[in-house]
């Protein structure tokens, strides 16, 4: 018996496979919001929860939330974890190749952040602030933070910045910041004392007098020369003819103290701040003080990450006020 093939297919066989069609789950990307795009698209980016939360500066429980959202919407796993990595799964990967065309199509802005300028006596930027800017940047990646550290009166005259900290004598803000600021608050009363590490020195052996400081080298950094209330220390390191050795670094005198059995002045805080040195009270009569001023550039003061800033240097010193009642 012959075999025959329908009617209009006779000598044809057709092995051609089914037209492609997309996902009909990738059709809904059109509909996700904006938000949670750049919350998916910044998270496939940065490849961690936390460092994306940081960058788009929202809370990390509030992106995940948003992300686990957009799962359940679509019904698909878009992130996979190896070990503490985080990456796109097939899925994922789909998503983001769909919505890097639609982002494209819609050009999202971007968002420009402001450059905030903060200027800020360099001791205090080393041993109060610094560790809480550093938390402050954690938090928000993508602020634009820029620290100008004021190791002098004509540093502090000559700048121009939104948020300012800085060192006065006598009980007036003056001199300050030459340009318009919000009336200056002052934060704090800091008192000055020789300082010596408390390993090189036994409590029965500490200098008690002027005179006990012969034996001792004298560290001094070099921005103190030009301070008038220094001017009892001051006047001790000129009339020394040997065992003084004067720095440029704030950081680096302070390593002295701590490692050279080397004798400085410092903030009467800094036992508070690093438990390895101990105050040498009674030296001096006179008392060697500096005020603590902050004030807020006129201009931008309504700025958010302006009044972030300055109320982050509230916090920290109202944190601190302990250190400073000594």
């Amino acid at each position: 018996m012959a075999f025959t093939e329908p009617a209009g297919r006779q000598g044809i066989t057709d092995y051609r496979a089914p037209p492609h069609t997309p996902d009909a789950w990738l059709a809904l990307a059109a509909g996700i919001e904006d938000e949670v795009t750049q919350y998916f698209m910044v998270s496939a980016r940065c490849g961690c929860f936390m460092q994306a939360a940081r960058s788009l500066n929202v809370r990390a429980t509030l992106l995940r939330k948003q992300l686990a959202q957009l799962e359940a919407r679509l019904q698909r796993s878009l992130f996979n974890f190896q070990g503490s990595a985080l990456s796109l799964s097939r899925e994922g990967q789909q998503l983001h190749a769909q919505l890097t065309a639609l982002v494209r199509e819609r050009q999202l802005p971007v968002v420009e952040q402001r450059s905030i300028r903060l200027a800020v006596a360099e001791s205090l930027l080393h041993d109060i602030l610094g560790r809480d800017l550093v938390s402050l940047l954690r938090r928000n990646a993508s602020i634009r933070l820029e620290i100008i550290s004021l190791d002098s009166e004509l540093a502090l005259q000559a700048i121009t910045a939104d948020v300012v900290l800085w060192l006065a004598a006598g009980d007036s803000p003056l001199p300050g910041p030459t340009f318009d600021t919000h009336e200056p608050q002052h934060l704090a009363q800091l008192s000055y004392l020789p300082h010596i590490a408390k390993r090189y020195s036994r409590v029965t052996t500490r200098p008690a007098s002027v005179d006990d400081l012969t034996d001792f080298m004298l560290v001094q950094w070099q921005r103190d020369r030009q301070i008038d209330c220094f001017r009892p220390w001051n006047t001790l390191v000129e009339q020394r003819l040997a065992g003084v050795v004067t720095l440029q670094s704030y950081e680096l005198m302070l390593d002295m103290i701590r490692c050279s059995a080397c004798i400085g002045l410092l903030p009467g805080y800094m036992s508070h701040y690093d438990r390895s040195l101990v105050a040498l009270p009674g030296l001096f009569r006179e008392p060697m003080q500096h005020q603590v001023w902050l004030a807020v550039n006129a201009d931008s003061g309504d700025v958010a990450e302006v009044q972030m800033i300055a109320q982050l240097i509230r916090d920290t010193f109202a944190e601190r006020r302990e250190w400073f009642e000594s």
